[in-house]
């Protein structure tokens, strides 16, 4: 289609500079005007301004200047529309604001790129605005990018299967990519070449099938969710232990600032200096009122309520619970 308008206007421009061409020349060697005045002649002739002539016309000149109207009303308004069509396409607009956008995720380095901007893929970005984390989303639907566009979000439109699409995100300098796409054979293909492009990648990937999780696993993906899986999960253990999961329920992770419950904090954070503490020695209780629940390793493995002479290991890190408040305290303690 571009391909199309662009030789369109190659031949309205080329029409154009035929009928000047063909303007001056003829009253400058035919007519005996000098450049200046063929120039002149040619320009209120095409335009049909109504300016008056240099010097009175005679017969034949009369006959040549009514075609040369009569030719260029046509020519002119041909190259008009031809250019006015290309000026106002959606697909050139569309292409200026892809443009516009590649620029800002040029910029981006250790963001998140989630694949697919549907029902989990909106829910994604809703956690990761709560926590502002950059992110760009790859969606292949247009109507879909043109509908959310004017949010403020990062899009790239295009199939996130394709190599193409996940470099335009920015994947060699992303720090996560979210698999969200409805197929599991899609978001199988994209963790393969996620991990093929970036092997340090943290891959997060969406499975609908019990088969799909080894598979997943297998190709690259640091975490599987099966949000099906998990929402039976939950609704039966509102039957078996109705209270628990209740006020499991009232913790928040993510949401409104200032309703969050509970809160990782890396070690770098708890130690700027670097010096490796034990839990006891960091005080977080008196000073934030937040209570640790949690400690994770640097090899990944997870501790539940560590005992206070557990020592903090770099690339380690907390999970704290305390009420909004008193997370609020902590992230302003510990600069998160």
């Amino acid at each position: 289609m571009n391909r199309f308008i662009n030789s369109k206007i190659y031949g309205a421009i080329f029409l154009l500079i035929l009928i000047f061409s063909i303007g001056i020349l003829a009253f400058r060697f035919f007519s005996g005007y000098t450049w200046i005045d063929a120039f002149y002649m040619t320009v209120i002739t095409i335009t049909t301004v109504g300016f008056q002539e240099v010097r009175p016309l005679d017969p034949y000149e009369k006959i040549f200047t009514s075609l040369l109207i009569l030719s260029s009303i046509f020519i002119v308004g041909y190259a008009i529309s031809v250019i006015t069509e290309y000026l106002l396409s959606k697909s050139n607009i569309g292409n200026l604001k892809q443009k516009r956008m590649q620029k800002k995720v040029d910029l981006l380095r250790n963001h998140v790129i989630v694949c697919g901007y549907g029902r989990n893929g909106q829910q994604a970005v809703e956690k990761l605005r709560d926590y502002n984390k950059e992110f760009v989303v790859i969606e292949k639907d247009e109507q879909v990018v043109e509908r959310f566009s004017g949010s403020h979000m990062l899009f790239i439109t295009g199939n996130a299967g394709e190599d193409l699409a996940l470099l335009q995100a920015g994947i060699e300098r992303a720090s996560t990519i979210i698999c969200a796409l409805p197929s599991d054979a899609d978001n199988l293909f994209v963790v393969l070449s996620s991990r093929q492009i970036n092997p340090t990648l943290k891959i997060i990937s969406r499975a609908s099938e019990e088969t799909s999780y080894q598979k997943l696993k297998l190709a690259g993906a640091n975490n599987v969710v099966m949000p099906d899986k998990i929402g039976g999960d939950h609704m039966a253990n509102l039957v078996v232990t109705p209270d628990l999961v209740e006020f499991l329920d009232n913790l928040s992770v993510s949401g409104e600032k200032d309703s969050i419950n509970v809160e990782q904090i890396p070690f770098e954070n708890v130690c700027p200096d670097g010096i490796e503490k034990a839990i006891l020695d960091l005080d977080i209780r008196k000073k934030t009122g937040c209570s640790v629940i949690g400690y994770k390793s640097p090899n990944g493995n997870y501790f539940v309520n560590p005992e206070p002479s557990m020592k903090l290991e770099k690339d380690s890190s907390l999970i704290l619970i305390g009420r909004p408040d008193q997370i609020k305290n902590l992230k302003k303690l510990y600069n998160v």
